[in-house]
């Protein structure tokens, strides 16, 4: 009866398919994360939501924790306090919803199996990275919307506020490619609405009909001197911003970073031991140098310096931890031209350094935290409890935020202040108790790692390591698609660590049996041995 009820258990066809489905989903999930928040976050929704009805059929789902439970817990429920002591509770609960973006991990243990698939799902996530990053180069060699130059005193562009260099790209909503498009677009309305870009900026300002001038060409009526296609702008990929897409790429390049470093060192050039050949496919590393250095171009194209810097000192700890050093040395050679190329592409599209005093956003960060600390420590209550999420919104007149609303309303741009303005110093504590146990799991699971998933783990301490690193300057944490796959690499990490204590559970008990049968053998001759003496 009993073994009849097990194989019943275990061939339940429902069971099977909501396991299937609930990967299914996983696989959605990963393969959304580089390009879309809204369908990937589709996608784990509905993969929980299957996870959760699988914990109603036999054989019952064994949940996987992780060392990092009470302080996530901790961190979530310190949130919701803040949420429900803040100036503007009903924003700040609605803002809740980004910290439980944590719950992504849970969802990623609980539907891979097995280190095989952790491994595979790295390789889909990089894979499908790879999809805008070679869109970005395409993108930006064929060009977009209408770069005006020339623009004359009495024009209608000039009296909309518009500048030489402005690139035009949508009018009322219609994305234009051509002077004759925009005339075109312009002589239908009364007054319309021009979306353009500005370097750093999108603005849309408004421009009238009866402001054209008299010509033959649309050039003339525009009162431009010439246009062109616009080749210098900000990347985002797929996303809104190239803050997030370059914080984005900063994790997927890392893993990819971690997986070569591991292949490579099996090459017979870079092995310590001479002896040693290569059991890994050339091509394979190949791809993944080529899909590496193309994250770099694209991270570069997106003119944002805190994830670079933080990708290059994310590979540098990878490369200590590898303790390779013929690798450090060639790195070393080769991340001098990187900052240069992107120093040099920085300063030619928004005429900045990596370090640039000058930068109206440095000047902005400097403003903003001074600003937040002094809000910070005004009361018991904002040193505890925070302000609560998103209360600047509206509260930041009241409290003079942002220089007095003479720079543009937006959030402090630092993870770590961020959580101690909004949710108190707790909460700033508990965060700071998440970074130090999980390095201190990661490190722990690189020790007993070897091959494809030492790379993984080495790409994922790395990204860990750049995560924090950008934080500084961006609110990354906060940011839905950079915690997303921050999360999702965690559970993985986590799926690697929870196989190596498995492993090691079952060699312990293997070994704990063969000595009891050696003794139980033993104790069998000894006695053998005493009868027949006493014989």
């Amino acid at each position: 009866m009993l073994k009849e009820a097990i194989i019943e258990e275990q061939i339940n066809p429902k069971v099977e398919r909501l396991e299937k489905a609930t990967v299914f989903f996983l696989i959605l999930m990963v393969l959304f994360s580089p390009h879309s928040i809204a369908a990937s976050q589709t996608a784990w929704i509905t993969g929980s939501f299957l996870l959760l009805i699988r914990f109603f059929f036999k054989p019952k789902l064994n949940l996987q924790r992780t060392p990092l439970d009470a302080a996530l817990w901790a961190f979530f429920l310190w949130s919701f306090i803040s949420c429900i002591l803040s100036y503007t509770p009903l924003i700040s609960l609605d803002r809740l919803r980004s910290v439980a973006i944590f719950l992504v991990l849970y969802f990623v243990i609980n539907c891979i199996k097995t280190r095989e698939m952790a491994i595979k799902l790295c390789f889909l996530l990089i894979g499908s990275c790879m999809i805008n990053v070679i869109y970005v180069p395409i993108e930006r060699i064929l060009g977009r919307g209408v770069e005006i130059h020339g623009l004359s005193a009495n024009g209608p562009l000039t009296k909309a506020l518009l500048m030489d260099g402005d690139t035009l790209l949508k009018v009322n909503g219609k994305k234009i490619t051509s002077a004759d498009e925009l005339l075109s677009e312009l002589e239908k309305n009364e007054e319309s609405d021009v979306f353009f870009y500005r370097p750093d900026f999108y603005y849309t300002v408004k421009v009238k009909r009866n402001y054209l001038l008299p010509g033959d060409t649309s050039l003339e009526k525009l009162g431009i001197q010439s246009w062109k296609k616009s080749h210098n702008w900000r990347s985002t990929g797929f996303f809104g911003h190239w803050t997030t897409y370059a914080d984005v790429l900063q994790l997927i390049a890392s893993l990819t970073f971690g997986i070569l470093i591991a292949l490579a060192s099996q090459l017979a050039y870079f092995s310590d031991s001479k002896s040693r050949i290569s059991r890994r496919n050339p091509l394979s590393i190949c791809l993944l140098f080529f899909s590496f250095a193309m994250m770099i171009l694209a991270l570069i194209f997106s003119g944002t310096r805190a994830p670079l810097i933080a990708l290059l000192i994310s590979a540098t700890c990878i490369l200590f931890l590898n303790k390779n050093k013929k690798m450090l040395v060639a790195f070393t050679a080769i991340s001098g031209p990187i900052l240069l190329i992107g120093s040099m592409y920085l300063h030619q599209s928004r005429g900045v350094g990596f370090i640039d005093e000058r930068d109206e956003s440095t000047r902005y960060r400097q403003v903003v935290y001074r600003e937040a600390l002094q809000l910070w420590s005004e009361s018991f209550r904002h040193v505890m409890f925070g302000i609560g999420m998103d209360s600047v919104k509206v509260y930041a007149e009241k409290w003079g935020l942002f220089d007095n609303g003479k720079l543009p309303m937006g959030h402090f741009h630092s993870t770590p202040i961020q959580i101690l303005v909004e949710r108190g110093l707790p909460a700033l504590l508990i965060w700071i108790w998440i970074i130090l146990t999980y390095s201190k799991i990661l490190l722990s699971a690189l020790k007993k790692s070897s091959g494809i998933e030492k790379g993984v783990l080495l790409g994922i301490f790395g990204g860990f390591i750049g995560f924090l690193i950008s934080g500084l300057v961006h609110y990354n944490l906060g940011d839905q698609e950079v915690a997303m796959i921050f999360f999702l690499l965690m559970g993985i990490a986590f799926t690697l660590y929870n196989s190596q204590k498995l492993e090691r559970l079952s060699a312990s008990n293997t070994s704990t049996r063969a000595s009891g049968k050696n003794a139980f053998i033993r104790n069998l001759i000894l006695l053998s041995s005493n009868f027949s003496t006493a014989r």
